[in-house]
């Protein structure tokens, strides 16, 4: 009967051959599905809450700590009013054991810390300035909202101080290499431009204020009246003047007298000169302001009306 079967089978194939041209359909194999790999949840994503920052500690760290070796974290910031700050921790200390744990690391240590449960009192081991010693904390829950601890806020502001010193030195560095604006000011009818003087600018030109003559046009009532390129008019009518606006109202104010004296500065000597303004049908015309590029630094810029 064995026989019999044995030479059935091969006959069987050989009918179905024979009748549809090609063997029978083999079902296929289903594949195989890939493995899901683990999802790693890294320990701050928990609730669990110590109230410490820490960073790695190398080998010359570990000298300037008093370590006997190389291992554990050094508290960067201590938040006072979380467990680590209750317990005593203070910035600069060493942890290099948790709960009997020996801390090799940073990553080693927030891990072990986030997988304590909330509630559970834990045992720190501590080096402060070489000596050991043990402190107690009970982790609490993480609150949802973000406190800032006073020495992550001083952290905070030396970076801004640090921010602002560089840029200050910036600068200061480059500063005196960058054109700066000036308002000139220019009149038509006394036919001059001028401008504000700088404190250092009237330091160099002898006065303690003034308005310093840029330039003069030709066949105006300033060049009539003997006004140069670097003088410094210091009074308008006996009046003093600082600004170009100053000079442009007093020059309204005086109008009825047409020959108006002017007090100035030149080449540090102190000058007396008579402007007499052309007559004109209209009232003084207003002077028109615009800005020039240039490394003369201006502290009283001023832009006529």
């Amino acid at each position: 009967m064995r026989g019999t079967v044995h030479f059935l089978i091969p006959s069987l194939v050989l009918i179905t051959t024979l009748a549809f041209g090609q063997p029978a359909p083999i079902p296929p194999v289903p594949p195989v599905a890939p493995a899901i790999p683990d999802i790693f949840i890294p320990s701050f994503a928990t609730n669990s809450y110590l109230g410490l920052g820490v960073k790695e500690v190398d080998s010359n760290r570990a000298k300037e700590l008093k370590l006997k070796e190389e291992h554990g974290v050094e508290v960067s910031y201590v938040d006072e009013d979380a467990p680590a700050g209750k317990a005593g921790v203070k910035i600069s200390d060493v942890v290099v054991e948790y709960n009997g744990q020996r801390v090799e690391g940073k990553e080693q240590f927030i891990r072990i810390v986030g997988e304590t449960p909330i509630g559970r009192q834990v045992k720190l081991g501590i080096v402060r300035q070489g000596a050991p010693m043990t402190l107690s904390a009970t982790i609490a829950r993480r609150s949802s909202s973000v406190r800032v601890s006073q020495s992550a806020r001083k952290m905070a502001d030396d970076a801004r101080v640090d921010a602002e010193k560089l840029r200050t030195k910036i600068r200061d560095e480059i500063g005196s290499n960058l054109p700066r604006p000036y308002m000139g000011w220019s009149n038509g009818q006394l036919g001059l431009e001028a401008e504000s003087l700088s404190d250092q600018l009237a330091t160099y030109f002898g006065v303690k204020e003034g308005v310093l003559v840029r330039s003069v046009m030709k066949g105006s009532a300033a060049e009539t009246a003997g006004l140069k390129a670097g003088d410094v008019i210091v009074k308008v009518d006996n009046s003093k003047v600082a600004t170009p606006r100053e000079i442009a109202t007093q020059l309204r104010t005086s109008r009825p007298k047409r020959n108006i004296p002017l007090q100035l500065m030149r080449e540090r000597k102190e000058m007396s000169l008579e402007v007499n303004l052309p007559e004109e049908n209209s009232r003084l015309t207003a002077p028109k302001a615009r800005t020039i590029r240039t490394p003369t630094p201006s502290n009283k810029d001023h832009t006529i009306d």
